[in-house]
């Protein structure tokens, strides 16, 4: 590839370069990037397959920095670069124990980067194709992924004169072409896996109001371990894994009163949010948002089954 040459300690591959990738992903990267082609390519060895090498390359319009910058992770003690973990959970959930690539059955040829896009310093979403092949009959599987990452929704519900409301934020959303009424809602923005840090967060920047970590009911960790006690809204499409919590409290008609119609969210993040309140009872048939749709169903199972005490 035209100005761009590894370092001899990068090609020979030393353990010391390594120990982060190993412990995160248990991948072994082959270290080796194609200078003789001017497309953008390069080999990853998974566990799974240690005989398949899995090509990786940039589809046209994917620039050179930006293919750089989902692979730069393997290397980060090296690069001092981003350390992105969309790809590499893809990867460990592909050789996890319900993973695709677990029994044997299915291979993964060839990884195909199709966009990147940045949140200021970090890759926030990537779009890629993966080549995955039934061994038997050597037909590919649908493998088209939009890959954002984990994230979290809260129902909050607040109790005020022997009623129950749910707090729901009204948000311009580009993709629908709709302003939608939804759960608050957030996307990790990193792999440390703190979801209930991040639940209490986005409740404080997108409702206003400060919630405690040990006030937090994870209504999907009642789902059984087979799950991973997470919720894929999409999984034809995308990779997102959701936990969903329950947050209830009593309260003073005032504070429905100051609540109803509060404008928040980070301004500079272009969060234009308005708090909306919407009766419990009425919460099924009062928006389309898959969120709430499915807390609510978790939410009146576990209290079905005595998990979770009824309001």
């Amino acid at each position: 590839m035209p100005g761009f040459t590894l370092p001899a300690r990068l090609i020979a591959c030393p353990s010391r370069a390594l120990p982060r990738l190993l412990h995160h992903t248990k991948l072994i990267p082959r270290c080796k990037m194609s200078s003789s082609s001017p497309s953008l390519t390069d080999s990853i060895t998974l566990p799974s397959q240690p005989t398949e090498p899995v090509r990786v390359a940039a589809a046209a319009g994917v620039s050179s920095s930006d293919f750089r910058r989902v692979f730069i992770f393997f290397f980060p003690n090296l690069w001092n670069a981003i350390d992105s973990s969309l790809f590499r959970n893809w990867l460990r959930n592909l050789e996890s124990e319900t993973g695709i690539l677990a029994d044997g059955t299915m291979t993964l040829k060839q990884v195909l980067i199709q966009g990147v896009d940045m949140f200021g310093k970090r890759i926030g979403f990537l779009k890629f194709r993966a080549d995955i092949f039934d061994k038997e009959s050597g037909q590919k599987v649908p493998g088209i992924v939009f890959a954002r990452g984990p994230a979290v929704a809260v129902l909050i519900l607040l109790e005020s004169n022997d009623d129950t409301y749910a707090v729901l934020t009204e948000q311009v959303r580009v993709p629908t072409g709709k302003i939608v009424l939804e759960l608050p809602a957030g996307m990790l923005d990193d792999d440390e896996g703190d979801f209930v840090g991040t639940a209490v967060r986005e409740v404080e920047e997108e409702i206003g109001i400060k919630l405690k970590k040990e006030d937090m009911v994870d209504l999907t960790a009642f789902l059984d371990p087979s799950t991973g006690h997470r919720i894929f809204p999409s999984p034809g499409g995308c990779d997102e894994e959701m936990s969903v919590f329950l947050y209830r409290r009593q309260v003073e008609q005032e504070t429905i009163r100051q609540l109803q119609g509060k404008e928040t969210g980070l301004r500079e993040h272009g969060e234009f949010i308005k708090v909306r309140l919407v009766p419990y009872r009425e919460l099924w048939r009062k928006t389309a948002d898959a969120k709430v749709l499915m807390s609510i169903g978790l939410y009146e199972m576990a209290q079905r089954e005595g998990l979770v005490s009824r309001h």
